[in-house]
């Protein structure tokens, strides 16, 4: 019988200051993460979290950590409340490194090393102001393409569709001047929509292959093992269970496109019926809603939403 349960992990963006807050005071694990994954990178995570700096916590390799360490928290506090196990496994960009730790491929504190130089690595690719990100709204993946590859080929500069998040929803990221040109052309080209993104890293765009060198040599000196969940991973929307091939895909994320689409209908085509998102925010609830209707979905954040997806996910099961 097909597990109609998959967990799935945000990326930067969903973090926030306070996170997880109520969900401590009820379950010290979570705290207890906080507190190993402090011990890994020197300073207090927790009140990082808690108090800020917003500035600091959004710095991206002190975002990275964060959220990874969010995620986990919530995922061993499903587990010590025997919640259902699940079917299949996904992260969007970072959290593809969250669904990795949870699945048992990458051990915690490994993983909190591997996202701090992640973050870093990223941030210095790309010096501040250099790069930009963009939505686009009301364009089919194919129209946006076209008009990026126009936008490069007419300027000289790197700008490229990334995220492929819902229909009708794709992120272009590149140079600070590619960005601006291919927001310009998409509104001409009809987009409902066409915004700056508030980040500082051209993420999954060929501006971060410096950034993936440095990634592809620090994963030679950790252990990846095969995941005990299936655990569909970004570049190609596919689960895959060679160690090899797994890293791999890890180090090419960082310069290839996030098809969160397609990893959403390939969970639903092995009969995942319940998305429960397992960190701040409820981004990846909401794009489940727009990929597939028929999906239902629950982010985990407090005891309220941690009950309702246990509830949901244990109703499905029994049917």
């Amino acid at each position: 019988m097909t597990q109609p349960l998959a967990l799935v992990f945000p990326g930067q963006g969903s973090q926030q200051i306070g996170m997880l807050r109520e969900l401590a005071e009820r379950y010290s694990v979570v705290r207890t993460t906080f507190e190993e994954a402090s011990s890994v990178l020197g300073y207090d995570l927790w009140h990082l979290v808690q108090e800020g700096p917003e500035e600091e916590l959004n710095a991206t390799a002190c975002t990275q950590p964060a959220l990874l360490a969010a995620s986990v928290a919530v995922w061993r506090v499903w587990q010590e409340l025997e919640g259902p196990r699940p079917g299949a496994m996904a992260g969007h960009s970072l959290g593809e490194y969250s669904a990795m730790v949870c699945a048992g491929a990458l051990t915690f504190p490994e993983g909190i090393r591997l996202v701090r130089l992640r973050g870093e690595a990223m941030q210095q690719a790309v010096p501040a102001g250099q790069g930009a990100m963009a939505a686009i709204l009301g364009l089919e993946d194919g129209v946006v393409e076209r008009v990026c590859q126009d936008v490069a080929t007419e300027t000289g500069e790197t700008v490229a569709a990334v995220n492929y998040n819902a229909p009708g929803q794709v992120v272009i990221a590149g140079s600070k001047s590619g960005v601006e040109r291919g927001i310009i052309a998409c509104q001409d080209a009809g987009a409902k929509r066409a915004m700056s993104l508030p980040v500082s890293v051209p993420s999954h765009c060929a501006l971060m292959r410096p950034a993936a060198e440095r990634l592809d040599k620090a994963m030679n000196d950790i252990v990846l093992k095969s995941p005990r969940y299936t655990v569909f991973q970004n570049v190609d929307a596919k689960a895959h269970e060679d160690v090899d091939t797994l890293r791999q895909r890890l180090v090419e994320q960082l310069y290839q496109p996030v098809r969160w689409t397609e990893c959403v209908q390939a969970m639903r085509g092995q009969g995942v019926e319940v998305f429960v998102e397992c960190g701040p925010g409820k981004v990846l609830t909401g794009l489940g809603k727009r990929i597939d209707r028929s999906l239902k979905g629950v982010a985990v954040n407090d005891p309220e939403s941690l009950e309702s997806a246990l509830t949901l996910a244990r109703s499905v099961l029994v049917q």
